[in-house]
């Protein structure tokens, strides 16, 4: 019996971690550079954001926006940017799929 619900948790929990996110209005500007999705960046200096933590994205947006992180393109995009609209930008791009091994952490809230 515990294997049976120790399975449906995991289950449960995958469906919930790739559930669809609707994509923000803002990540049109983000897929010149980071490709489609955030899967394919136009350049190999550019970072795949498909895949990638949700909080890890968040982090660096706002690291971009006080300036605690150097890019000046980064910089500029993240200062338009609303706490609202910087949590929805890395939860869509967290659900994305992408070339990034980022195994899935259980038990853990975004």
């Amino acid at each position: 019996m515990k294997p049976l619900v120790l399975g449906l948790v995991l289950s449960l929990a995958a469906t919930a971690a790739t559930a669809e996110v609707a994509v923000p209005e803002k990540a049109a500007a983000c897929a010149a550079c980071h490709g489609e999705g955030g899967a394919k960046p136009m350049a190999p200096t550019y970072p795949v954001l498909a895949g990638q933590y949700a909080n890890y994205l968040e982090h660096s947006l706002h690291e971009y926006q006080d300036g605690r992180r150097k890019n000046a393109v980064m910089a500029a995009q993240a200062a338009a940017l609303s706490k609202q609209e910087i949590k929805a930008l890395a939860r869509y791009f967290a659900t994305q799929p992408g070339p990034l091994y980022t195994p899935t952490l259980v038990g853990t809230t975004n």
